[in-house]
């Protein structure tokens, strides 16, 4: 996912407005259950909980609510069951995405991203060739300004960072994704908090835009957060 977005959806979990809270709970608790089920419900050794959690605090989400999300991944909460399921497709401008949905229905789930897709003159489609996962980690600018950049950036490197971004928000950190543990405690060691911290299927290769299609992507990318059943989404869109 460009960075432009990724940045966005972030502060917009944070920032969320009522309305939406709801909808943004429900896709960090279903993460939140993903991960206590795969492995485990102790934070402390599971990494993708930790992460899931931290996400879920960020947006304010009630304790309680968390602590249910990882009882219905560990087995000790009765309740509906998710699971993840991941969909490929094109979007306006012949732009390339995959899609990550956490649901307890699989047809709804199909058949709310085709229709979405379907809206802005879409359709699914095989993109994965063009993708590989990395570990992703974000630092907003605020944080970065308490470090000398130039060292950092060598220590980063130092750790098993394989590409490192300045942005208008802050920087994106690349990794392999069995390092992404590790580089996440480095970072914090420096006393620097972390925006985010995940794996994400990145582009090999950007597909730039013009004006127009920039607007229709981003409208496209609107329904995404929109969707309940949509956790996460991935593009190869340079926004």
């Amino acid at each position: 996912m460009s960075g432009h977005s990724k940045w966005a959806t972030t502060h917009r979990q944070k920032e969320i407005v009522d309305a939406k809270r709801g909808a943004i709970f429900t896709k960090i608790a279903n993460t939140i259950t993903i991960a206590a089920r795969d492995k485990g419900g102790d934070p402390n050794t599971n990494f993708a909980l930790r992460i899931a959690i931290e996400r879920g605090r960020a947006a304010n989400m009630p304790k309680d609510n968390i602590e249910r999300a990882i009882k219905r991944g560990t087995g000790e909460l009765a309740g509906v069951q998710v699971e993840e399921l991941y969909y490929e497709g094109i979007g306006p401008a012949n732009t390339q995405f995959i899609i990550k949905a956490i649901t307890d229905s699989k047809n709804r789930s199909a058949s709310n991203v085709r229709h979405i897709f379907s809206e802005h003159g879409g359709a699914l489609g095989s993109v994965m060739w063009n993708f590989e996962q990395k570990g992703v980690i974000r630092i907003a600018n605020e944080e970065v300004s308490k470090i000398s950049f130039d060292d950092f950036e060598l220590e980063l490197i130092d750790q098993g960072a394989s590409d490192i971004k300045r942005e208008e928000e802050g920087i994106i950190i690349f990794s392999e994704v069995k390092n992404l543990q590790e580089l996440k405690t480095f970072i914090e060691s420096k006393g620097l908090k972390v925006e985010d911290a995940v794996i994400e299927y990145v582009a090999k290769e950007k597909q730039e835009l013009n004006n127009e299609d920039k607007e229709k992507v981003l409208k496209l990318i609107e329904e995404f957060d929109d969707c309940e059943d949509i956790s996460d989404y991935y593009t190869n869109a340079n926004i």
